[in-house]
């Protein structure tokens, strides 16, 4: 444990020095509070208190920016290491592979649970300031910022998985990018065209559920929005989230981030200094 507590030390210090820290605060922070500022304007129509229109809001932007902040951070922790030539250094210590990207994973994931608590901690405060009774929905922004990092978490493994595979950097950073496209956007537009052409049918009452689950930003959203007042806050997708027993989309969540690294680890192993 010492020596992945070692890596994960060292891999922060490098993410702070390419204030990879502060980036993802600052953006976490100034889009939470954007969001605070305009989604708390409905909260007297829907009869929900104003934090939790805010978690339904932010929800949407975990789902967004998350996975795209991990697979930044993580898409050269492989192939960064091939091309500068320091990985044959990194495999001589008395290290394993796995607490190389156990170590990469923990400082990481302390990157985005800095960057959460702070950003969205902000803008529950700024809703608690203006409406006292947005201190209810305090229990649904813990769920959002534990449940942000496990979705982080998830891309995390998979951008190192990427990383290992590609081995140049230029290669990983596309594959990156390609997959937040397909899994964070493109899937849900086929989900759309899916319930729009089936109108109803079997392929939304059976299909649809399974298909959300096996997307982590689907099982995250859903996860989140399960909550009565978060369902309130969000119109559309509530009636999916309450259609998903809340264990599934839990168990989702949870287990993605253990197949992500066990991926990843699969990969690593392959790679040749």
């Amino acid at each position: 444990m010492n020596r992945v507590l070692a890596t994960a030390l060292c891999e922060f210090r490098v993410a702070f020095r390419n204030r990879w820290v502060v980036i993802a605060t600052a953006m976490m922070a100034l889009f939470a509070l954007v969001l605070a500022a305009a989604g708390a304007a409905p909260t007297g129509d829907i009869g929900v208190d104003r934090l939790s229109v805010v978690v339904a809001s932010l929800t949407s932007l975990s789902v967004y920016l998350v996975p795209l902040l991990a697979l930044l951070m993580s898409f050269d922790a492989v192939a960064g290491e091939v091309e500068r030539g320091t990985l044959p250094l990194l495999l001589t210590y008395p290290v394993s592979r796995f607490q190389i990207l156990l170590g990469k994973l923990l400082a990481h994931i302390a990157i985005l649970g800095l960057a959460t608590g702070l950003g969205y901690g902000l803008a529950a405060l700024a809703a608690i300031l203006a409406d006292r009774g947005a201190l209810a929905g305090l229990p649904s922004l813990w769920r959002l910022v534990w449940s942000s990092v496990l979705l982080g978490a998830t891309f995390l493994g998979t951008g190192y998985a990427l990383s290992a595979l590609a081995r140049r950097t230029s290669s990983a950073a596309g594959l990156a990018i390609g997959l937040w496209l397909v899994v964070v956007v493109l899937y849900d537009l086929a989900l759309l065209a899916l319930i729009v052409s089936d109108a109803g049918g079997p392929l939304t009452t059976r299909v649809l559920p399974v298909a959300l689950l096996s997307n982590p930003a689907d099982a995250f959203r859903i996860f989140n929005l399960s909550a009565a007042e978060a369902v309130a806050a969000a119109g559309g997708i509530g009636g999916a989230a309450a259609a998903i027993p809340l264990w599934q989309s839990a168990a989702s969540i949870l287990l993605w981030p253990a197949a992500a690294l066990s991926l990843a680890w699969a990969a690593f192993r392959k790679v040749t200094p």
